[in-house]
This record gives C-alpha cells, structure tokens and sequence, in this order.
C-alpha cells in the first residue's frame, strides 16, 4: 500500500464496500477500476497486481480505485459466485461518477470486469491473467488489451489465445510469467503504460 492512498467505504447491494484509492498529481484524466483475484484464494485489494496495475493507472493521471468484493476485508456480504461481484463493481463507478471509466481486472477479477464491461461502457478495458477457463465470458470491445503470462499454470496461454482468437483480439504475453507475475510485476507495469493511447 502506497503512503498516499487512502480507504474509502462505499455503499453496496450488499453493504459496504471497502475500497483503495490512489489519485494521481492534478486533476485525474479518469477513473480507472481494478479488479482482484478470487475471494475464496486469498483475492484482495493489497494483490501485488492489482497494486502494480493501480500505479500503472496513477502515472497514466487516473484515479486508481480498488474494491474489496463483498466478504473480503472490510467488505460486508459473503461472496456470491461471481454474480453479486460485478454488482459491486457497479455500485463503485456509480458511486465515483465516472463516465466511461477504464475496467481492469486480474484473474477472477479480470472475468468480472468483462461481465461489467458488457454494461456499462468504458473508455478501455485491461484483463491481467483472464479467468477464462471457469466462467462464460462475453465479447470484449476492440482495443481492450489482453495480458497473459506465457507460463500461467492457473489458467493456460493456450485457453486465453482460444478465447481471443474469435474476437481477433491480440494478446500481449510476457516472456517467462506464471500466473502471479512472480519478479515480473515491473515489466507488467510497462506493457500497461506502454502500451496506452
């Protein structure tokens, strides 16, 4: 957790949502929203990832925001098998304001901000680590930018490249990288910033 960010209580379909903000210097061009990993595997809004996709966002001049999905931390409710979670997820933006923000997740948390990015629409999305193989996940928009480790062992590079493959939808892999982005996380860092428009 950086020095400078700070938690905000956000209310939710089922209670409070605790969430991690960081804001860049000045005004934010926009609201980013970052997704976490699987509640029932130690997901959480401190996920290395999450964190590192956060800072990415802050230097791009948004506003990081990062939810607990109900059940986790400070969150209330218990969790809900990936339905409840992206009502979550709504219920943050709705609360920001934010028009067209960008949707980020990782793992579980990228599968939900597809599901989110179906309704509701954003000014990009970024998918760290797709959950791809669990859950059916709908179209995403072009321009969303895809990134995969090439020695993911909890979701294969090959299921991602058939999820993407129908959608023409190219998929940014970096050399080395299990699913966790062990001693990867600078170099996850930069494909985000650039690799932005």
């Amino acid at each position: 957790m950086r020095a400078g960010t700070r938690r905000e209580t956000v209310p939710g379909p089922a209670g409070r949502i605790e969430c991690a903000v960081d804001e860049p210097a000045g005004s934010p061009r926009g609201i980013a929203l970052i997704a976490h990993p699987h509640p029932l595997f130690g997901g959480t809004l401190d996920n290395k990832v999450v964190q590192t996709l956060a800072r990415a966002f802050v230097e791009l001049g948004y506003a990081a925001w990062r939810p607990n999905f109900r059940g986790v931390g400070a969150s209330e409710g218990r969790h809900d098998e990936g339905r409840g979670e992206v009502d979550d997820l709504a219920a943050v933006l709705a609360y920001t304001r934010a028009v067209r923000p960008v949707l980020a997740g990782f793992s579980f948390g990228a599968a939900m901000t597809v599901k989110l990015g179906a309704r509701v629409p954003a000014e990009r999305m970024v998918l760290v680590g797709a959950a791809v193989t669990s859950r059916e996940l709908p179209p995403v928009p072009a321009g969303t930018l895809v990134i995969h480790g090439e020695a993911d062992e909890t979701i294969p590079l090959a299921a991602v490249l058939d999820w993407a493959r129908p959608q023409e939808l190219p998929v940014l892999v970096l050399p080395g990288a299990d699913h966790f982005f062990h001693r990867k996380l600078p170099a996850l860092k930069l494909a985000v910033t650039a690799n932005w428009k």
